[in-house]
């Protein structure tokens, strides 16, 4: 069987630092196409870049080839540059021996990107992709719902 092909766009957004926060992703996959939003009261702007792609792949029915937009360096690096791997290889523990940040989240990512076959692109943020900005004005709205 051969796996589907999907596009997935996502963003996160918040309003302060904690504050009230929101995600947005786009999956496509041929002409289908999914918009998925969601927020939560108090947040970070990385807990909802992470659970904008949380919640993308986990919308997937099946293991899929996936090509994830995304303008978070903060997920991409993490992902392909090895980090969150060896932080879960550490319980958590950063090479500088503090705790790595929103570690219920990578876990949960980390399971995702072992069904899937997932490639990161990393696309410049508020810079007019249409894809993007769908993301970000979805989880801008989301944000809004707690203010």
């Amino acid at each position: 069987m051969t796996m589907k092909k999907v596009e997935i766009f996502t963003d996160g957004a918040c309003s302060g630092n904690p504050g009230p926060g929101g995600w947005g992703a786009v999956l496509r996959c041929g002409t289908a196409e999914k918009e998925l939003s969601g927020g939560e009261k108090s947040t970070t702007n990385n807990r909802m870049e992470l659970t904008a792609v949380i919640s993308a792949l986990s919308a997937l029915k099946q293991p899929c080839i996936v090509t994830l937009c995304s303008d978070s360096k903060y997920v991409i690096d993490a992902v392909t540059k090895g980090w969150a791997k060896s932080w879960q290889k550490n319980n958590w523990i950063k090479s500088d021996k503090k705790p790595a940040l929103n570690a219920d989240l990578w876990e949960r990512l980390l399971a995702l990107l072992d069904q899937h076959d997932v490639s990161f692109v990393w696309i410049k943020g508020h810079a007019g992709h249409p894809e993007n900005e769908r993301c970000d004005q979805m989880a801008v709205e989301e944000s809004r719902k707690f203010l």
